[in-house]
Formats: structure tokens, C-alpha cells, sequence
């Protein structure tokens, strides 16, 4: 095995003056894995494991919170999941999915698609509808059971239309970067596809008032993209992000048509109010608004209610505004001072 000389040294020194320090560099790991004591219980999972199940289950009663042991009343976030994998693929036939459609049997294979969705976010929804409802004593029976099925056939219907608006997301991504050689490419590989089709089926579940779903196809998509578009906000027609990673855009922030942001751009809220037992007032507009044919590049921060920024306005990289942007208007960082230093030049030593 090799190792290097200069960090092992390094790691004995920071060793000698505190030995607290843990510093695992390849000789020290070869030592404990030798030296160490190794001694395996042969009955541990007849012995120890019983012990371990109890101390576990009693951590579920101490920290309340994080289990749902009952399993009632909850989405499952593997099936949303793949019914949003399925959704792209009715939106993307033959770009995504796991089948390849023909136009010759292409009602065939909507109808099997859909039929499908339809079931399982049908029963996805009651759950997360039940959630709320469970609260209510005097809740019918069957009253979420019918809302989950308006709401699930809503969405479905508005396919068609969701479907237009993503054509102008393409066509805008496309048209908006040099570096993108036809619509294909932009389908098959921008994260802001995923992202921007995941915001705008999620938003329709939000107006419908759907819990938790929105926010689970959401937060998947931000973890596969780095993009964080809540489902709450508003946003227009021909919307494109370039690069996308590091993009936030909060629940009540609204944007207008043919808008382009770059990548760490944050629509963020400037600051929580709270009432008077130090809770944080929710339900108040508390994310910027953007207006329309809007670019905002790379770095930029724009926080608060207060923030609208007018029609064609241009933001520089890395700006922080906190207030009100007048239409029309360019704002850029002054340029920084460059300052150069010449290291002076030392004689060669001679050699020995």
C-alpha cells in the first residue's frame, strides 16, 4: 500500500500536540485495523439484537415526531415519485419513460398511462387529504375520497395546457443559450426541464390545495437538480434557468413571461414576522416579484415582498436588492480595482 510521506508526517505532529485530535492518515488506519481488539459475539443477534429493538422502540416514544407507525393517512413518497416519473413520460412521450411509443399506437399507450396515474395519484391524494381531514371529528367518511378524485382528473385535464407552457420553457432554453445545439438536447439533459415540468404539475396539486404531495415532488427534483422552485410560486410562459444549480425560488415569489435566471439566483424572503407568542405569521406575500422579458444572472439575491422589479430589467451577478426595481432599468457591481504585485526577484543560491 502506498502512502504519503509528507502528510503521514503532518498527521504525527497535529498527533503530538493534542491528542485529541483524530487524524486518519493511511499508517494510523493500518495500525488500528492490526492492534485493534476485534472480538465478535457470536450470539449478538440472539442476545443483543432483542436488547437493541427495545432501546429503539423506546427512542420512538421519547422523541416524538419521526414516525408514522400507524402508516394512516400519509403519501407514499416512492409511489409519488414514480407517478412523477410517469407524468414526464406522457409529457415527453418517447423522451422519457421507459418505452418508446409510435404515433400509430400512441392513444393506446396514453390510455394505459393514464389510466394508471389516474389510480394510484387518486389514492395518494385521499391520503394526504385525510391527513388534514383527521382533524376535523365531524369529517364524512368519504369526503376526501371524492376530492382526491376531482383533483386527480383536474390534473390529468390540464395535461394539455401544461404541455403548451412547457413547449415555451424548451423552445425559451433553446433559444436563450448558444450552447445548446437543438430542443432535443435541452429535453434529453437540462436540469431545468426536469425542474420547471415537476413545478408546474406540483403547482396545480397547490392550487387545488393538495398537502405534502407538491412538496415531495418538489424537493425530489431539488435533490436530482439543485433547483428549489417551492410549488406555491407563480411563473409565467418561457421561463429558463441556465446551468440551474443553486436557484431558490420561494413559495410566494411571482414571475413573469420570458424570464431567465442563472444559476445561484435566490428569490428569498427578507425576514419573518412573528406574532406575539414568537411564532412565525404564515400565508403573507414575503418572496419578490419579477416582472416580464426579465434576465437575472448568476449570484444574484433579491429578497422580500418589497422587491418588484419592473418589465426588461436587467440584474448583474452577485447584486443583493432588498427594495423596488424600476422598469427598463441595468443593474451591474462596479467594476472591482485590480491591484498587481510584483514579487521581487531573488538570486539563485548557489550549489554546495
Amino acid at each position: 500500500m502506498s502512502t504519503n510521506p509528507s502528510r503521514s508526517i503532518d498527521c504525527k505532529k497535529c498527533l503530538e500536540q493534542n491528542k485529541d485530535v483524530d487524524c486518519w492518515n493511511p499508517d494510523r488506519m493500518i495500525d488500528t485495523l492490526m492492534h485493534t481488539n476485534h472480538t465478535v459475539e457470536q450470539d449478538w443477534v440472539a442476545r443483543g439484537l432483542p436488547k437493541l429493538v427495545d432501546d429503539l422502540a423506546a427512542s420512538y416514544e421519547k422523541f416524538g415526531g419521526m414516525d408514522h407507525l400507524e402508516g394512516r393517512d400519509l403519501p407514499n413518497k416512492k409511489i409519488v415519485i414514480e407517478v412523477l416519473e410517469d407524468l414526464f413520460s406522457v409529457l415527453f412521450p418517447g423522451y422519457l419513460g421507459d418505452s418508446e411509443p409510435s404515433k400509430a399506437n400512441v392513444n393506446y399507450y396514453l390510455g394505459i398511462k393514464l389510466t394508471s396515474i389516474y389510480a394510484r395519484i387518486t389514492d395518494e391524494i385521499e391520503k394526504s387529504l385525510k391527513y388534514i381531514c383527521r382533524k376535523i371529528s365531524q369529517c364524512p367518511h368519504d369526503l376526501c375520497q371524492k376530492r382526491a378524485h376531482v383533483v386527480a382528473r383536474e390534473l390529468l385535464e390540464k395535461l394539455p395546457e401544461i404541455r403548451g407552457k412547457l413547449s415555451g420553457d424548451i423552445q425559451a432554453a433553446y433559444s436563450g443559450d448558444p450552447a445548446a445545439v437543438s430542443t432535443d438536447e435541452v429535453i434529453l439533459s437540462y436540469p431545468c426541464v426536469l425542474a420547471i415540468t415537476t413545478y408546474r404539475i406540483a403547482h396545480e396539486l397547490y392550487l387545488s390545495g393538495v398537502p405534502l404531495i407538491p412538496r415531495i415532488m418538489s424537493e425530489h427534483m431539488h435533490s436530482l437538480t439543485g433547483v428549489d422552485i417551492h410549488p406555491g410560486a407563480k411563473i409565467g410562459r418561457n421561463f429558463f434557468i441556465d446551468h440551474g444549480t443553486g436557484v431558490v425560488i420561494g413559495e410566494t415569489a411571482e414571475i413573469g413571461d420570458n424570464v431567465k435566471l442563472y444559476q445561484g439566483v435566490t428569490l428569498g424572503a427578507l425576514s419573518f414576522p412573528k406574532d406575539e407568542a414568537g411564532n412565525i405569521i404564515k400565508g403573507r406575500k414575503r418572496h419578490p416579484t419579477i416582472g416580464n422579458n426579465v434576465i437575472i444572472y448568476s449570484g444574484a439575491t433579491l429578497l422580500g415582498a418589497e422587491t418588484v422589479v419592473g418589465d426588461n430589467v436587467v440584474i448583474g451577478g452577485n447584486i443583493w436588492l432588498t427594495g423596488p426595481v424600476a422598469s427598463g432599468i441595468k443593474i451591474t457591481l462596479a467594476a472591482p480595482e485590480q491591484k498587481y504585485r510584483i514579487e521581487p526577484r531573488h538570486p539563485a543560491k548557489p550549489n554546495p
